[in-house]
Protein backbone atom coordinates (compact mmCIF):
# COMPACT_ATOMS: atom_id res chain seq x y z
CA UNK A 1 0.00 0.00 0.00
CA UNK A 2 1.05 3.49 -0.71
CA UNK A 3 2.10 5.46 2.00
CA UNK A 4 3.34 9.18 2.92
CA UNK A 5 6.64 9.51 4.51
CA UNK A 6 8.87 12.20 5.59
CA UNK A 7 11.91 12.39 3.61
CA UNK A 8 15.18 15.08 4.16
CA UNK A 9 12.99 17.11 6.12
CA UNK A 10 10.02 17.23 3.10
CA UNK A 11 6.97 14.59 2.33
CA UNK A 12 7.39 11.66 -0.35
CA UNK A 13 5.03 8.97 -1.59
CA UNK A 14 6.34 5.57 -0.97
CA UNK A 15 5.38 2.92 -3.16
CA UNK A 16 4.91 -0.95 -1.77
CA UNK A 17 7.76 -2.01 -4.55
CA UNK A 18 10.22 0.35 -2.82
CA UNK A 19 10.01 3.48 -4.91
CA UNK A 20 10.34 7.07 -3.18
CA UNK A 21 8.44 9.94 -5.02
CA UNK A 22 9.47 13.13 -3.37
CA UNK A 23 7.00 15.86 -3.60
CA UNK A 24 7.74 19.22 -4.91
CA UNK A 25 7.47 21.66 -1.84
CA UNK A 26 5.79 24.47 -3.81
CA UNK A 27 3.19 21.87 -4.76
CA UNK A 28 2.32 22.12 -1.48
CA UNK A 29 3.02 25.41 -0.48
CA UNK A 30 -0.18 26.29 -3.14
CA UNK A 31 -2.48 23.68 -0.96
CA UNK A 32 -1.89 25.56 2.11
CA UNK A 33 -5.29 26.57 3.42
CA UNK A 34 -4.48 29.04 6.53
CA UNK A 35 -6.30 31.86 6.26
CA UNK A 36 -3.70 34.10 5.28
CA UNK A 37 -3.50 31.58 2.30
CA UNK A 38 -7.02 30.74 1.15
CA UNK A 39 -10.34 32.47 1.26
CA UNK A 40 -12.56 29.54 3.30
CA UNK A 41 -15.18 30.22 1.38
CA UNK A 42 -14.38 30.17 -1.87
CA UNK A 43 -10.86 27.77 -2.21
CA UNK A 44 -9.34 30.47 -3.91
CA UNK A 45 -5.80 31.32 -3.19
CA UNK A 46 -4.86 34.68 -1.69
CA UNK A 47 -1.25 34.74 -3.33
CA UNK A 48 -0.81 34.12 -6.98
CA UNK A 49 1.30 30.81 -7.09
CA UNK A 50 3.80 32.00 -9.46
CA UNK A 51 5.27 35.06 -7.11
CA UNK A 52 6.02 32.07 -3.89
CA UNK A 53 9.81 30.90 -4.04
CA UNK A 54 9.97 28.01 -6.78
CA UNK A 55 10.77 25.85 -3.29
CA UNK A 56 9.87 27.33 -0.38
CA UNK A 57 11.40 26.43 2.42
CA UNK A 58 9.67 23.55 5.35
CA UNK A 59 10.24 25.23 9.05
CA UNK A 60 8.80 22.36 10.48
CA UNK A 61 6.84 19.16 10.01
CA UNK A 62 4.50 17.33 11.93
CA UNK A 63 3.28 13.78 12.28
CA UNK A 64 -0.26 13.70 14.28
CA UNK A 65 -1.62 10.46 15.58
CA UNK A 66 -4.20 10.32 12.63
CA UNK A 67 -0.99 9.93 9.94
CA UNK A 68 -1.65 13.55 8.78
CA UNK A 69 1.39 15.86 8.07
CA UNK A 70 1.28 19.73 9.70
CA UNK A 71 3.58 22.09 7.29
CA UNK A 72 4.75 25.01 8.47
CA UNK A 73 6.67 26.94 5.71
CA UNK A 74 9.42 29.71 6.44
CA UNK A 75 6.96 32.55 4.59
CA UNK A 76 4.33 31.76 7.45
CA UNK A 77 1.95 29.71 5.71
CA UNK A 78 0.75 26.27 6.97
CA UNK A 79 -1.44 23.06 5.78
CA UNK A 80 -2.30 20.05 6.57
CA UNK A 81 -1.70 17.05 4.15
CA UNK A 82 -3.19 13.41 4.11
CA UNK A 83 -2.28 10.30 2.33
CA UNK A 84 -6.28 10.78 0.93
CA UNK A 85 -5.81 13.77 -0.25
CA UNK A 86 -2.23 13.83 -2.11
CA UNK A 87 -3.43 10.44 -3.92
CA UNK A 88 -6.83 12.17 -4.69
CA UNK A 89 -4.76 14.52 -6.79
CA UNK A 90 -2.83 11.87 -8.75
CA UNK A 91 -4.15 11.75 -12.53
CA UNK A 92 -5.22 8.47 -12.69
CA UNK A 93 -7.36 9.16 -9.55
CA UNK A 94 -10.29 10.94 -10.86
CA UNK A 95 -12.84 13.31 -9.54
CA UNK A 96 -13.51 11.57 -6.11
CA UNK A 97 -16.07 14.13 -5.07
CA UNK A 98 -18.82 12.67 -7.48
CA UNK A 99 -19.80 8.96 -8.05
CA UNK A 100 -17.47 7.39 -10.76
CA UNK A 101 -18.86 5.93 -13.48
CA UNK A 102 -20.19 2.40 -13.91
CA UNK A 103 -20.56 0.96 -17.26
CA UNK A 104 -23.74 -0.63 -18.27
CA UNK A 105 -25.48 -3.04 -20.83
CA UNK A 106 -29.25 -4.16 -22.03
CA UNK A 107 -28.40 -7.05 -19.24
CA UNK A 108 -28.04 -4.67 -16.69
CA UNK A 109 -31.87 -4.09 -14.97
CA UNK A 110 -32.73 -0.35 -15.69
CA UNK A 111 -32.91 1.90 -12.32
CA UNK A 112 -36.24 2.60 -11.32
CA UNK A 113 -37.72 6.12 -12.14
CA UNK A 114 -37.61 9.23 -10.09
CA UNK A 115 -40.78 10.63 -8.93
CA UNK A 116 -40.86 14.85 -9.74
CA UNK A 117 -41.90 15.94 -6.29
CA UNK A 118 -40.02 13.96 -4.27
CA UNK A 119 -36.79 15.94 -5.58
CA UNK A 120 -37.28 19.05 -3.67
CA UNK A 121 -36.44 16.97 -0.58
CA UNK A 122 -31.85 16.79 -0.35
CA UNK A 123 -31.80 13.34 0.36
CA UNK A 124 -33.82 12.36 -2.78
CA UNK A 125 -32.24 14.74 -5.00
CA UNK A 126 -28.84 13.74 -4.06
CA UNK A 127 -29.80 10.38 -4.65
CA UNK A 128 -31.13 11.02 -8.19
CA UNK A 129 -27.78 13.18 -9.07
CA UNK A 130 -25.67 10.08 -7.72
CA UNK A 131 -27.94 7.49 -10.41
CA UNK A 132 -27.42 10.27 -13.02
CA UNK A 133 -23.31 10.59 -12.18
CA UNK A 134 -23.18 7.04 -12.16
CA UNK A 135 -25.48 5.49 -14.86
CA UNK A 136 -25.46 8.58 -17.25
CA UNK A 137 -29.00 8.93 -17.02
CA UNK A 138 -32.28 9.16 -15.19
CA UNK A 139 -35.75 8.87 -15.60
CA UNK A 140 -37.84 11.59 -14.41
CA UNK A 141 -41.64 10.77 -14.11
CA UNK A 142 -44.88 13.09 -12.47
CA UNK A 143 -43.91 16.46 -14.55
CA UNK A 144 -46.28 18.20 -15.81
CA UNK A 145 -46.75 17.60 -19.10
CA UNK A 146 -47.34 21.03 -20.29
CA UNK A 147 -45.36 23.44 -22.56
CA UNK A 148 -42.09 24.49 -20.78
CA UNK A 149 -42.16 22.01 -17.75
CA UNK A 150 -38.84 20.84 -19.41
CA UNK A 151 -36.94 23.92 -17.81
CA UNK A 152 -38.18 23.93 -14.59
CA UNK A 153 -36.45 20.41 -14.19
CA UNK A 154 -33.56 21.84 -16.10
CA UNK A 155 -33.25 24.79 -13.85
CA UNK A 156 -33.48 22.32 -10.77
CA UNK A 157 -30.24 20.80 -11.84
CA UNK A 158 -28.43 23.34 -13.64
CA UNK A 159 -28.59 26.64 -16.13
CA UNK A 160 -30.30 25.87 -19.66
CA UNK A 161 -28.05 26.60 -22.58
CA UNK A 162 -29.45 28.58 -25.41
CA UNK A 163 -28.35 26.73 -29.15
CA UNK A 164 -29.81 27.58 -32.81
CA UNK A 165 -32.59 25.55 -31.66
CA UNK A 166 -33.61 28.01 -29.27
CA UNK A 167 -33.27 27.51 -25.14
CA UNK A 168 -35.87 25.18 -25.58
CA UNK A 169 -37.24 22.75 -28.44
CA UNK A 170 -39.67 20.83 -30.03
CA UNK A 171 -39.47 16.87 -31.23
CA UNK A 172 -42.38 16.14 -33.40
CA UNK A 173 -42.55 15.45 -36.93
CA UNK A 174 -43.17 18.41 -38.94
CA UNK A 175 -43.09 18.99 -42.98
CA UNK A 176 -40.14 20.90 -43.94
CA UNK A 177 -37.83 19.83 -40.55
CA UNK A 178 -34.32 21.50 -40.19
CA UNK A 179 -32.99 18.32 -38.31
CA UNK A 180 -34.03 14.49 -38.98
CA UNK A 181 -35.01 14.98 -35.47
CA UNK A 182 -38.24 16.67 -36.66
CA UNK A 183 -39.73 13.77 -39.00
CA UNK A 184 -40.46 10.25 -38.15
CA UNK A 185 -37.75 8.57 -38.71
CA UNK A 186 -36.16 6.30 -37.10
CA UNK A 187 -33.09 7.70 -35.43
CA UNK A 188 -29.73 5.28 -34.87
CA UNK A 189 -27.36 6.01 -31.76
CA UNK A 190 -26.10 9.46 -31.95
CA UNK A 191 -24.67 12.12 -29.87
CA UNK A 192 -26.71 15.55 -29.84
CA UNK A 193 -24.52 18.65 -31.45
CA UNK A 194 -20.96 17.03 -32.14
CA UNK A 195 -20.53 19.96 -34.28
CA UNK A 196 -20.55 22.71 -31.13
CA UNK A 197 -17.27 24.15 -29.27
CA UNK A 198 -18.26 22.78 -26.64
CA UNK A 199 -20.94 20.57 -27.15
CA UNK A 200 -24.20 20.02 -24.80
CA UNK A 201 -23.03 18.35 -21.71
CA UNK A 202 -26.35 16.89 -21.17
CA UNK A 203 -29.80 16.91 -22.49
CA UNK A 204 -33.45 16.93 -21.53
CA UNK A 205 -36.40 15.29 -22.80
CA UNK A 206 -39.97 15.64 -21.43
CA UNK A 207 -42.95 13.98 -23.13
CA UNK A 208 -45.94 16.27 -23.40
CA UNK A 209 -48.22 13.86 -25.45
CA UNK A 210 -47.38 9.95 -27.21
CA UNK A 211 -49.89 8.60 -29.09
CA UNK A 212 -47.94 6.31 -31.31
CA UNK A 213 -46.86 2.46 -30.93
CA UNK A 214 -43.47 3.18 -32.16
CA UNK A 215 -41.57 5.98 -31.06
CA UNK A 216 -39.46 4.21 -28.49
CA UNK A 217 -36.76 5.90 -27.07
CA UNK A 218 -33.23 4.43 -27.04
CA UNK A 219 -30.26 5.10 -24.96
CA UNK A 220 -26.68 3.40 -25.43
CA UNK A 221 -23.65 3.90 -23.15
CA UNK A 222 -20.85 5.07 -25.17
CA UNK A 223 -18.31 3.99 -22.05
CA UNK A 224 -19.41 0.36 -22.05
CA UNK A 225 -19.13 0.22 -25.87
CA UNK A 226 -15.65 2.01 -25.91
CA UNK A 227 -14.57 -0.09 -22.91
CA UNK A 228 -15.80 -3.13 -24.98
CA UNK A 229 -13.59 -2.65 -27.86
CA UNK A 230 -10.88 -1.33 -25.84
CA UNK A 231 -10.55 -5.06 -24.67
CA UNK A 232 -11.08 -6.88 -27.43
CA UNK A 233 -9.97 -4.59 -30.72
CA UNK A 234 -7.20 -2.17 -29.09
CA UNK A 235 -6.08 -1.43 -32.85
CA UNK A 236 -9.36 -0.15 -33.51
CA UNK A 237 -10.03 1.57 -30.66
CA UNK A 238 -6.45 3.27 -31.00
CA UNK A 239 -7.91 4.49 -34.72
CA UNK A 240 -11.23 6.02 -33.26
CA UNK A 241 -9.13 7.96 -30.32
CA UNK A 242 -6.33 9.15 -32.98
CA UNK A 243 -8.43 10.48 -35.65
CA UNK A 244 -9.71 13.63 -35.49
CA UNK A 245 -13.12 14.00 -37.67
CA UNK A 246 -14.90 17.26 -39.13
CA UNK A 247 -18.50 17.63 -37.87
CA UNK A 248 -20.78 20.42 -39.63
CA UNK A 249 -24.55 20.93 -39.60
CA UNK A 250 -25.90 24.20 -41.51
CA UNK A 251 -29.26 25.10 -42.57
CA UNK A 252 -30.16 28.97 -43.95
CA UNK A 253 -29.16 30.59 -40.78
CA UNK A 254 -26.46 28.34 -38.98
CA UNK A 255 -23.31 26.57 -40.30
CA UNK A 256 -21.32 25.31 -37.23
CA UNK A 257 -17.86 23.07 -37.21
CA UNK A 258 -15.98 21.21 -35.04
CA UNK A 259 -13.03 18.32 -35.00
CA UNK A 260 -12.80 16.09 -32.71
CA UNK A 261 -12.19 12.05 -32.16
CA UNK A 262 -15.10 9.86 -32.26
CA UNK A 263 -13.91 8.43 -28.92
CA UNK A 264 -12.00 11.05 -26.43
CA UNK A 265 -9.51 10.07 -23.42
CA UNK A 266 -8.43 12.12 -20.74
CA UNK A 267 -5.15 12.84 -19.54
CA UNK A 268 -4.87 9.62 -17.48
CA UNK A 269 -6.47 7.53 -20.30
CA UNK A 270 -9.87 7.02 -19.25
CA UNK A 271 -12.90 7.56 -21.59
CA UNK A 272 -13.72 11.08 -21.71
CA UNK A 273 -16.45 11.68 -24.38
CA UNK A 274 -18.03 9.91 -27.63
CA UNK A 275 -19.17 12.07 -30.15
CA UNK A 276 -20.75 10.22 -32.80
CA UNK A 277 -23.46 11.22 -35.35
CA UNK A 278 -22.78 9.59 -39.05
CA UNK A 279 -24.56 11.84 -41.25
CA UNK A 280 -22.98 14.47 -40.12
CA UNK A 281 -19.42 13.33 -39.77
CA UNK A 282 -16.90 13.84 -42.53
CA UNK A 283 -13.09 11.86 -41.87
CA UNK A 284 -9.81 14.14 -43.23
CA UNK A 285 -8.19 12.61 -46.17
CA UNK A 286 -5.68 10.58 -45.02
CA UNK A 287 -3.29 7.59 -46.70
CA UNK A 288 -5.66 4.80 -48.03
CA UNK A 289 -4.24 2.16 -45.26
CA UNK A 290 -4.96 4.41 -42.59
CA UNK A 291 -8.55 5.19 -43.83
CA UNK A 292 -8.81 1.04 -44.63
CA UNK A 293 -8.37 1.07 -40.63
CA UNK A 294 -10.29 3.91 -39.29
CA UNK A 295 -13.37 3.14 -41.46
CA UNK A 296 -13.20 -0.94 -40.67
CA UNK A 297 -12.61 0.67 -36.25
CA UNK A 298 -15.94 3.18 -37.62
CA UNK A 299 -17.91 0.29 -38.61
CA UNK A 300 -17.09 -2.39 -35.48
CA UNK A 301 -18.24 0.61 -33.35
CA UNK A 302 -21.34 1.27 -35.30
CA UNK A 303 -22.05 -2.38 -35.38
CA UNK A 304 -21.83 -2.72 -31.22
CA UNK A 305 -23.89 0.64 -30.85
CA UNK A 306 -26.80 -0.81 -32.62
CA UNK A 307 -26.46 -4.40 -31.08
CA UNK A 308 -29.48 -5.96 -28.69
CA UNK A 309 -26.47 -5.98 -26.21
CA UNK A 310 -26.30 -2.63 -25.57
CA UNK A 311 -29.41 -0.67 -26.65
CA UNK A 312 -31.76 -0.11 -24.24
CA UNK A 313 -35.23 0.65 -25.57
CA UNK A 314 -38.61 1.94 -23.39
CA UNK A 315 -41.46 4.21 -23.83
CA UNK A 316 -41.82 8.22 -22.76
CA UNK A 317 -45.08 8.62 -21.62
CA UNK A 318 -47.11 11.37 -20.73
CA UNK A 319 -45.03 13.69 -18.07
CA UNK A 320 -42.09 11.31 -18.08
CA UNK A 321 -38.56 12.96 -18.52
CA UNK A 322 -35.15 11.60 -18.96
CA UNK A 323 -32.35 13.40 -18.36
CA UNK A 324 -29.21 11.91 -19.75
CA UNK A 325 -24.97 12.46 -20.56
CA UNK A 326 -24.66 13.81 -24.22
CA UNK A 327 -21.09 12.82 -24.46
CA UNK A 328 -21.49 9.33 -22.77
CA UNK A 329 -24.81 8.19 -24.09
CA UNK A 330 -26.33 8.13 -27.52
CA UNK A 331 -29.93 7.86 -27.68
CA UNK A 332 -32.14 7.32 -31.09
CA UNK A 333 -35.96 6.40 -31.40
CA UNK A 334 -37.54 3.62 -33.42
CA UNK A 335 -39.29 4.59 -36.14
CA UNK A 336 -43.00 5.68 -35.81
CA UNK A 337 -46.70 6.41 -37.43
CA UNK A 338 -47.68 10.22 -37.03
CA UNK A 339 -51.30 9.28 -38.83
CA UNK A 340 -51.94 7.18 -35.25
CA UNK A 341 -51.49 10.07 -33.03
CA UNK A 342 -49.23 12.82 -31.73
CA UNK A 343 -45.60 12.29 -30.26
CA UNK A 344 -44.19 15.28 -29.18
CA UNK A 345 -41.11 15.92 -26.63
CA UNK A 346 -39.99 19.52 -25.68
CA UNK A 347 -36.45 19.22 -24.81
CA UNK A 348 -33.24 21.18 -23.40
CA UNK A 349 -29.55 21.21 -23.15
CA UNK A 350 -27.72 22.31 -19.45
CA UNK A 351 -23.77 21.99 -19.24
CA UNK A 352 -21.84 18.69 -17.70
CA UNK A 353 -20.86 20.83 -14.73
CA UNK A 354 -24.29 22.06 -13.02
CA UNK A 355 -25.44 18.19 -11.38
CA UNK A 356 -21.74 17.85 -10.32
CA UNK A 357 -22.02 21.05 -8.81
CA UNK A 358 -25.31 20.52 -6.93
CA UNK A 359 -24.03 16.92 -6.20
CA UNK A 360 -21.23 18.53 -4.08
CA UNK A 361 -23.23 20.99 -2.33
CA UNK A 362 -25.93 18.81 -1.51
CA UNK A 363 -23.14 16.20 0.06
CA UNK A 364 -21.23 19.08 2.05
CA UNK A 365 -25.06 19.98 3.62
CA UNK A 366 -26.38 16.35 4.42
Amino acid sequence: MTDLVLLQGGLALASPDGQITPIHPLWLRERCTDPASMDATTGQRLQNPSDLETRPGLESVRQSADGAFHIRFTDGASGTFTLARILSELPEAGDATVPAPAPWSAAVPAPAAFHWPDLDERRECRRALGEFLTHGYIIVSGVPATAGAVLRVARHFGFPRETNFGTMFDVRSVPGAIDLAYTSLKLDPHTDNPYRQPVPGIQLLHCLTNETEGGLSTLVDGLAVAEELRRNAPAAFESLTGVSVRFEYRDDTTNLVAVAPILSLDAAGRFAAIHHSPRLDYVPLLASAELDRFYAARRMLDKMLRSETFERRFRLNNGDLIMFDNQRLLHGRTEFDPREGLRHLQGCYIDSDGPRSLYRVLSRSL
